[in-house]
Formats: structure tokens, C-alpha cells, sequence
């Protein structure tokens, strides 16, 4: 049977990538049920409160072959200790701790993630307390139920046994192979520009607004002095040649207006997650609207 190792892949879209809700479902694929911290006496935990409301237990566990079926086909499919952790961060980087739903299907308020921790230990570590046992690099988190109809209906009704996760995953294999491809199309694009470059000379601009730059040269400084696993290789860069006031294509003009679609980030504090920092680092409101604007004009004049 064949086996899948799912990754999170890293592109300018990331933002979209991982994790985007917990959900609470009565027969986990981890095959891991959480722990319900109410009043269950045998849990004995002094900080915890009868009437807090949470539930523990494992998100996702490394390397454990979960079986999938897809038509006909039956396989499974896994996670390394590395996309855990990743999956992890990225859940909390980008703001998801109040996505929840039911048996991935209905939608629920009231149930958000409010402890988070990747296993270090496994006979120190705190899901020891719990009596878990679960192997190191395991991703475990503690749910807060605020909705009484959730909690009554579901919790307390026993319907609900562990925790399920809802994600944009890929898979290595069909990366790989996507990489050949992309690696070979390169190779094309670059005959392509070589005989291009050798008929016309090919135009960049760097007419974009003064606030752009100093938007980007903002990141760029925040990034140095307090570090950032924030964007991507082609971001930073796309920051440095705005910075320096480069001249740009036109295709990096486009890509510089398609970034429009994370806007509803761009007020994200630097310190709090992705959306603000990488917002800047593509010339802000005034780079991304120059872009936008720009490039009709360039489309306009080609016609």
C-alpha cells in the first residue's frame, strides 16, 4: 500500500498553507482522545479550574501512518516531526486559534485554542499528567469551550473523543516532481529571455512612490534587529530591491499588484504575525496600489 508524507509547502501564498481549523470529531485519525479538564476529579490538578472548560489532548503526532482512501485507492499518509512543528507555528502565526468546526463539517464559535506545545520530553512533559504517553514531537493543545450548547450537546454528551485537523497539505513525491517541471520550464524561460534580450532591450521602472521604498527599508530593519521567519526568499528580495530604489520588470510589477489579495493582513503588528511585515516589504498600500495602477498603464500603451 502506498505510503504519502504530506508537507507544508513554502511559496509567496503560505499565508494559505498548513493548518486553518481544529476540529472536534468522535474518532480522531491520530487515534489520541483528548482529556476533558472539568470536574473529573482524577485529573488532579491544582491550577485547573472545575469550571474552566478545556479539553487536551494530541493535534498531530509525527511519523504515524494514518489511513486515507481515495475512490479505489487506499494509502497512508503521515507527517514528519519537522512539518508538526512547522504546522504548529503557522497556526498560531496566522491568527487561526478560533477556527473550530464539528466532524469537519459544521462550523462552531465558543472553542478556541488557548495552550500549545510540541512534546520535547516524553516522560516530562506535561501530557505525562494527563497519563497520554505520547512520543516526542507530538503537537498537543488545549481547547477552551466557551458555547454551552457545544459543551453540553457535544463534550459532555460523550459525541466528541479527540481532536482532528483541517489543512492545505502537499505531497513530497508530487513536489518533486512538480520541481522537475518547474526546473525544466526555467530552462525554457531562460532561451526564452536570451533571444528576447537579444532583439530589444527589456524596460523596468522604478517611478514607484518614495513611501514604498521607505516601507520596505522599515521591514527589512525590524527583520535585522529582531529576527523574522516571516515570507519568502522571493519576498525579502522583492523588499531589497524596493529599498534601493532598483528599477523593476513588468512582471515583478505584477506580482507586486497580485499581492493585493492579502490586504485584509496588512494591519497585522510585526511582532504579532506575518500580514504587516510582508505587507511593507512589498511597498505597503502605496506599492501595491502603484503596482496596480502601473501596470494598466503599461497594459493600456501595449494596445
Amino acid at each position: 500500500m502506498r505510503i504519502v508524507e504530506l508537507i507544508i509547502e513554502e511559496t509567496e501564498d503560505s499565508l494559505f498553507a498548513g493548518i486553518d481549523a481544529i476540529s472536534i470529531v468522535e474518532h480522531p485519525a491520530i487515534e489520541e482522545n483528548f482529556v476533558a479538564l472539568n470536574n473529573q476529579k482524577e485529573y488532579k490538578l491544582a491550577e485547573v479550574d472545575a469550571d474552566k472548560r478545556l479539553l487536551t489532548g494530541a493535534l498531530l503526532v509525527p511519523n504515524k501512518m494514518i489511513y486515507r482512501r481515495d475512490g479505489e485507492e487506499e494509502y497512508y499518509i503521515h507527517f514528519s516531526k519537522e512539518t508538526v512543528r512547522k504546522a504548529s507555528e503557522m497556526f498560531l502565526i496566522y491568527g487561526n486559534q478560533n477556527n473550530s468546526t464539528y466532524e469537519h463539517q459544521m462550523e462552531l464559535s465558543g472553542l478556541s485554542l488557548v495552550e500549545s506545545w510540541i512534546v520535547e520530553d516524553n516522560v516530562k512533559d506535561k501530557s505525562q499528567l494527563y497519563d497520554m504517553n505520547l512520543p516526542v514531537g507530538t503537537w498537543v493543545g488545549t481547547m477552551k469551550v466557551t458555547n454551552e450548547e457545544v459543551w453540553q450537546e457535544y463534550v459532555k454528551s460523550g459525541k466528541v473523543r479527540g481532536f482532528s485537523i483541517e489543512g492545505y497539505f502537499v505531497e513530497r513525491s508530487k513536489k518533486e516532481e512538480l520541481m522537475k517541471e518547474i526546473e525544466a520550464g526555467m530552462e525554457l524561460l531562460k532561451i526564452k529571455e536570451m533571444i528576447l534580450q537579444s532583439e530589444i532591450e527589456l524596460e523596468s521602472y522604478n517611478d514607484y512612490p518614495e513611501s514604498a521604498s521607505n516601507n520596505a527599508k522599515k521591514a527589512i530593519a525590524w527583520k535585522k534587529k529582531n529576527g523574522s521567519s516571516c515570507g519568502t526568499q522571493v519576498g525579502w528580495t522583492r523588499a531589497g530591491q524596493l529599498a534601493r530604489k532598483e528599477k523593476i520588470s513588468r512582471d515583478t510589477i505584477s506580482r507586486m499588484a497580485s499581492f493585493k489579495r492579502h490586504q485584509q493582513n496588512k494591519d497585522v503588528p510585526y511582532s504579532e504575525g506575518c500580514g504587516g511585515i510582508m505587507w511593507d516589504a512589498w511597498g505597503g498600500t502605496s506599492g501595491v496600489e502603484w503596482a496596480i495602477n502601473k501596470l494598466k498603464k503599461l497594459d493600456n500603451e501595449k494596445k
